[in-house]
């Protein structure tokens, strides 16, 4: 590709492939968004795989909710196994005092 050896100008922001776009533009594949650019010496126009700010943003915030839901399932879990525990040892002190 010339955008590898060359300078180039970007005449297309990146955006996401249509269903067309995807089947013919191979750089399309790899994140499902292209931007077109132009080299400045060849004066050619190609396609380049980019990643879109918003579809990053988008894949953090779901990574960061499924995390803060996992976190709230074992601190419930924490609170359960805890209260367990000390009624447990309560048990364990009350059958103590009950044997002097």
């Amino acid at each position: 590709p010339c955008w590898r050896v060359e300078d180039f100008v970007v005449a297309q922001e990146c955006t996401r492939c249509s269903g067309f776009q995807a089947r013919r533009i191979p750089e399309c594949r790899p994140t499902g968004f292209v931007e077109k650019i132009s080299c400045s010496g060849s004066k050619k126009e190609e396609f380049k795989s980019c990643r879109s700010a918003v579809m990053e943003a988008h894949v953090f915030w779901r990574f960061v909710g499924t995390m803060m839901c996992v976190a709230a399932v074992f601190a419930v879990l924490v609170v359960c196994r805890q209260r367990v525990l000390d009624r447990k040892a309560l048990e364990k002190v009350r059958k103590q005092i009950e044997s002097i």
